[in-house]
């Protein structure tokens, strides 16, 4: 199969309009899958989207459809949805695909193309490359015809749920998106995820402004010294649990400043100084995906993997407690655990072994 066979992009939210923009840009055959075509209803008219912002444009598509049969022909098949739709989305796609394919996830939080192969698996499907990466664009839908791109990232990590699928497809990855680099292991490039640290602090200490639905900019009035300070104790964590599987992560400053471009020398500089986070508002709900999504996809293995590497993450821990109370959802058992891994039952060597010998998770599917 090749690119000029087509390439599917799946989800069609802010980011999934972004990279099906971005991609169509470079002149390459795009079809973009969705649920729900009312939503957008001006973009399967036209077959056609139109960019504002960053990204600015218009951009004409191969097809704009909700049937996933014609994924079968597609070379590569993007995944831009919500990640606690992974396991649904994965049964729904493993009917159509083919060996040789590759499926691209776009911010799959921690792990998340190790939960995705490991789903595709038991749904059935057969080998292919399952890649990840982050959000690459501050992006929000725009009307049903289009979307506004805030920004674009200048910097993320690659991985995948084997180094062999990493190895052959990180070249096409890299030519479509330049500013990508080769991260050590999953664990590696999912906690490099600035906002899986950031959002459910920021919320907490922003708890009864977000629980009254008040209008709050997010990064520039709901941080203050005290809340940087929650931010740098949730980072600490972060880099504990990473160094313990064997990844390194960059500071929080300097993580803003290779996304976008932000040299400020304090944390609580560097957010009020982002230029696409000046507009964000915050969550009108602490039931937003903004933040259910981070505790379920990141925090939630974070604290299993901390407890296989017998790391202490107390905040990590509170942030998950307190947020199942508030939302009356035990995350610990709805979020991303082990089992939907694949992992369940193994321990820490086993884990490690598997991270590093890049072992594919369909294999423990029987």
């Amino acid at each position: 199969m090749s690119v000029l066979d087509g390439i599917g992009v799946v989800g069609a939210g802010g980011e999934g309009r972004a990279v099906a923009a971005h991609l169509a840009a470079r002149e390459l055959p795009v079809h973009l899958y969705t649920r729900d075509l009312g939503a957008v209803g001006e973009i399967a008219r036209r077959r056609e989207i139109v960019a504002r912002g960053a990204l600015d444009g218009r951009f004409p598509l191969r097809e704009v459809t909700a049937d996933p049969a014609g994924l079968a022909a597609r070379a590569v098949v993007l995944v831009a949805t919500v990640t606690t739709a992974y396991p649904e989305v994965a049964a729904r796609l493993a009917p159509h695909l083919r060996p040789g394919q590759v499926v691209v996830l776009f911010s799959s939080k921690l792990c998340g193309s190790v939960e995705f192969a490991h789903a595709l698996a038991a749904a059935g499907a057969p080998a292919v490359d399952v890649v990840e990466t982050d959000a690459l664009f501050a992006a929000r839908p725009s009307g049903t015809d289009g979307v506004t791109v805030l920004g674009a990232k200048g910097w993320n990590l690659i991985s995948g749920s084997s180094a062999a699928a990493v190895t052959r497809r990180a070249g096409l990855l890299r030519e479509w998106f330049p500013m990508l680099e080769v991260a050590r292991n999953p664990v590696e490039r999912g906690l490099h995820d600035f906002g899986a640290v950031a959002h459910v602090p920021i919320a907490l200490a922003n708890l009864g402004t977000i629980d009254r639905a008040e209008e709050l900019l997010f990064y520039v009035e709901g941080v203050s010294a005290r809340t940087i300070a929650l931010l740098e104790r949730t980072e600490a964590e972060f880099a504990a649990v990473a160094h313990a599987y064997g990844a390194r992560l960059l500071p929080m400053t300097e993580v803003l400043d290779r996304y976008y471009g932000c040299p400020a020398t304090t944390l609580l500089d560097a957010l009020r100084t982002v230029k696409p986070y000046r507009t964000i508002a915050a969550p009108t709900s602490l039931d937003h995906r903004f933040l259910t999504e981070d505790i379920r996809s990141t925090l939630v293995p974070l604290q299993a993997l901390a407890r296989c590497a017998g790391v202490a993450t107390p905040m990590v821990d509170a942030a998950i407690t307190i947020m199942s109370v508030l939302g009356g959802e035990d995350f610990r058992r709805t979020g991303r655990t082990l089992r939907r891994l694949g992992w369940d039952g193994l321990g820490y060597d086993a884990i490690v072994h598997r991270l590093g010998a890049g072992d594919r998770v369909a294999a423990r599917v029987a």
